[in-house]
């Protein structure tokens, strides 16, 4: 019996090899914000007086499992949610926590003074207060012509 050639059937097959690839892969392990299952951490950024505040979604951790670094204007982020100890005699049925490490950096809109800023981690959302460090304004520097001789 012959069978119709279908485009849609050949794509399919050769997405699921790519995948495959890249689940066996070690590549995966030593880059794991390649993995399609990761958590994102979502932000709110926005001002409010003479502060940059920041919101971060990050359930299900500790505070001492989150570190907060700011260099410059880029915030970062990042952490591990670290793995219990595997208990010998539960046998799952269903695993599906993940514990693997995160990491989020952003440009925020201005520098701010680290020395002075909070931090506060309550159900699962990290806020930071930031205030701006006060910054020169711009000015125009006057383009001059070499005289000809």
């Amino acid at each position: 019996m012959l069978a119709r050639f279908d485009p849609w059937r050949e794509m399919d097959h050769m997405r699921r090899g790519i995948e495959r690839l890249f689940d066996e892969s070690p590549f995966r392990r030593e880059f794991p914000f390649l993995d399609k299952e990761a958590a994102t951490m979502p932000l709110d950024i926005y001002e409010e007086g003479n502060n940059i505040v920041v919101k971060a979604s990050i359930p299900g951790l500790k505070p001492e499992d989150i570190k907060v670094e700011v260099r410059g204007d880029v915030l970062r982020i990042y952490g591990e949610a670290k793995k219990e100890e595997e208990k010998k005699e539960r046998n799952y049925h269903l695993r599906e926590h993940r514990y693997t490490r995160f990491e989020r950096s952003v440009t925020l809109p201005s520098e701010v003074l680290t020395d002075q800023a909070e931090a506060v981690f309550e159900n699962g959302v990290l806020t930071l207060t930031l205030p701006k460090s006060e910054t020169t304004p711009a000015k125009a520097i006057p383009i001059k012509t070499p005289a000809k001789v």
